[in-house]
């Protein structure tokens, strides 16, 4: 399983870490021979082209020690919220240990017909606000009193929404353990869930080459070759 994001001057693409060591192989097939820069927080995998592979440690000083701390397993707290749903849960090794899942109904911004576009706008807003004070509460109940335990915490879906729940100050202590990336995933649904749970054991490694723009329209180039 990988996904691809673009970033500013390249992209994304999320790696099982136990498939690390294989993908900077044919990282290095595709690209020519590299040189490898562990440091202290971050791996640096340079090619011949000057294409680079960069990912974050969790420690070790050789690349082997840093791909055995990335596959140990770690308790993750998960929050995925987008207007109208939320999923939140924590897993550990990939898989949800507990998890709190709810919807609320939330219209649309257009409406046919029928009411004022002020008085249906103020009826979205009010919607919107009780779907996403249902969430900061599914995340309060689940995730807060078990913070001790989490090594860190993994966001998906919507910004907006993520912001909104940020400003709950009951709240302070999941996003101050939270990564800096934020998973795109689709309405948060248990299955949804048990997906992120997966994602949040990959390693985002951001590659940065002239060949990210020569990729085909609708494909995404992992930099792994076939």
């Amino acid at each position: 399983m990988s996904r691809v994001r673009p970033v500013p001057g390249g992209r994304a693409v999320e790696v099982e870490p136990e498939r690390i060591l294989g993908w900077i192989e044919r990282f290095s097939t595709r690209h020519g021979a590299t040189a490898i820069s562990v440091g202290e927080s971050t791996v640096v995998v340079t090619a011949e082209d000057g294409a680079t592979a960069t990912f974050p440690t969790r420690g070790g000083t050789s690349l082997q020690e840093v791909v055995d701390e990335l596959t140990a397993p770690r308790r993750v707290g998960l929050v995925l919220v987008r207007l109208g749903g939320h999923s939140v849960g924590i897993a550990h090794g990939g898989k949800v240990e507990v998890s709190a899942t709810d919807r609320k109904q939330v219209h649309g911004r257009i409406r046919a017909g029928g009411w004022s576009q002020q008085r249906f706008a103020r009826r979205r807003e009010g919607q919107a606000r009780v779907a996403l004070q249902a969430a900061a509460d599914d995340v309060a109940r689940v995730l807060v009193p078990r913070l001790p335990d989490l090594d860190s915490v993994v966001l998906g879906g919507d910004w907006q929404a993520l912001d909104v729940l940020r400003n709950d100050r009951r709240l302070s202590g999941v996003f101050a353990l939270a990564e800096d990336r934020v998973l795109d995933v689709p309405e948060p649904r248990r299955t949804v869930l048990d997906e992120a749970a997966e994602r949040a054991r990959c390693v985002e490694i951001v590659i940065q080459d002239t060949r990210a723009t020569d990729v085909e329209p609708g494909r995404m180039d992992t930099g792994e070759g076939a």
